[in-house]
């Protein structure tokens, strides 16, 4: 009989996220300052810092019930950062969740009852976990 795992307290979900923000927001900061002090252009390291976020929103969006080309968005300046921190939130919760998935998600989303009550669960349905087996003829 496996155990499930359980949902991340606030502490510790808040310890995740704060450490997913920091690997997807700072490199781009970094980035973004190398390429002004090579060229001198502040313009430069606003663009650099901006592409760097779209990129994290663009990793991100995905496991946070984004459309993957929600990354457009990532690249709109201080917004972008706003969204990698919801995203960052969202993701530090995986397994769980506690927003309601997006209709293409729904076939395999379920509601958790009893001590999970009010959060969701996206896991593959049993039958999609199964090996795959080798090439099937007709």
């Amino acid at each position: 009989m496996q155990r499930e795992a359980e949902p991340r307290g606030l502490v510790g979900r808040s310890l995740v996220a704060a450490g997913l923000f920091a690997v997807a927001v700072v490199p781009g900061w970094t980035l973004g300052d190398l390429t002004e002090s090579w060229t001198g252009n502040g313009l430069l390291d606003w663009l650099v810092t901006c592409a760097w976020s779209g990129l994290a929103v663009r990793v991100l969006a995905p496991w946070g019930s984004y459309r993957a080309r929600d990354g457009w968005l990532g690249v709109v300046p201080l917004y972008g950062w706003y969204l990698t921190c919801v995203l960052c939130w969202r993701v530090a919760l995986l397994p769980y969740r506690d927003w309601e998935p997006r209709e293409e998600e729904l076939w395999r989303a379920r509601w958790l009852t009893g001590d999970r009550l009010g959060l969701w669960r996206a896991d593959p349905p049993r039958s999609a976990m199964r090996p795959a087996v080798g090439h099937r003829t007709r």
